[in-house]
């Protein structure tokens, strides 16, 4: 036996890591966080492709959650530090590996926000449970629609149903839902967590392609919320525009049909997950 094995000096190299993954640059603000994930996008792309159908659908929506859950835990969660006996443990003391790791006791909530969040949400809350201690981890409940007017743009949101299941004091509340358009469902549900459910940690939401006025919209109802996307959708915006780096001309930049639908976009997500278009 060697005289490092006779030590058993744990390596440093794990004890402080940086877990951030890649980002495009922006001028958004330093709660937005869109990935620059090649690997990403080239899934994202085949999902919003006009000839994906069903059952690539729901499969290439799981991959990309699991992807983008791993994001955010890895950059917004905290850490803690561990001693594992590996199976080497009983042949020599160097038979340990000891570094930073997910502090698996951390209380986290994800939120379904039904329908298009609905399999996103049951993908990162199974997730989450091989990640952390199964019982720090719960799933909640939105059943909510736009409201619109006679000309179809968006001017509301009803809430129809939810299942909360209880207070969300000190916990990372996620919400991970496909489309983020205009914001008001989510700035809708994070307002009510925020009224009624206590103080939580942080809330973070997770959406696969967002738009400008989207994250104009969370900033300004909700400045601390985090969000995570794999894309961001500005193609409504003036040509000018599209050729500066993102956030530079806000106010002019748009990722929006007139009927609130992202550009390039992929369709509405709840209709194509479900195939219900209604």
């Amino acid at each position: 036996m060697t005289r490092a094995h006779e030590n058993a000096l744990p390596d440093a190299t794990y004890r402080a890591l940086s877990g951030r993954d890649p980002e495009i640059t922006h001028r958004y603000g330093d709660n937005f966080h869109i990935l620059a994930d090649p690997f990403l996008l080239s899934h994202l792309g085949r999902l919003c492709a006009r000839e994906t159908t069903q059952p690539s659908i729901n499969s290439l929506v799981k991959d990309l959650y699991r992807y983008l859950v791993k994001a955010v835990l890895n950059a917004e969660f905290p850490r803690t530090s561990t001693r594992i006996a590996t199976r080497m443990a009983d042949i020599t003391p160097a038979g340990h590996w000891e570094g930073q790791v997910i502090d698996p006791h951390t209380l986290t909530v994800t939120v379904n926000i039904a329908r298009a969040g609905t399999l996103p949400s049951q993908v990162c809350y199974d997730f989450l449970n091989k990640t952390m201690e199964p019982q720090q981890v719960r799933q909640d409940h939105f059943i909510m629609a736009r409201e619109t007017d006679e000309k179809g743009r968006v001017i509301g949101t009803n809430i129809s149903g939810s299942k909360i299941g209880g207070p969300v004091d000190d916990a990372m509340v996620l919400f991970p839902d496909p489309m983020g358009a205009t914001g008001g469902s989510l700035s809708h549900a994070i307002s009510v967590y925020k009224k009624t459910h206590g103080k939580a940690r942080r809330y973070i939401c997770l959406n696969l392609i967002v738009t400008p006025e989207y994250l104009r919209r969370i900033k300004a109802d909700h400045p601390d919320v985090v969000v995570y996307a794999v894309r961001l959708d500005r193609g409504a915006s003036p040509a000018d525009v599209l050729g500066t780096v993102p956030g530079t001309h806000w106010d002019r930049e748009s990722g929006l049909t007139d009927k609130q639908y992202i550009v390039p976009g992929g369709g509405g997500f709840g209709e194509i997950m479900n195939n219900a278009y209604v």
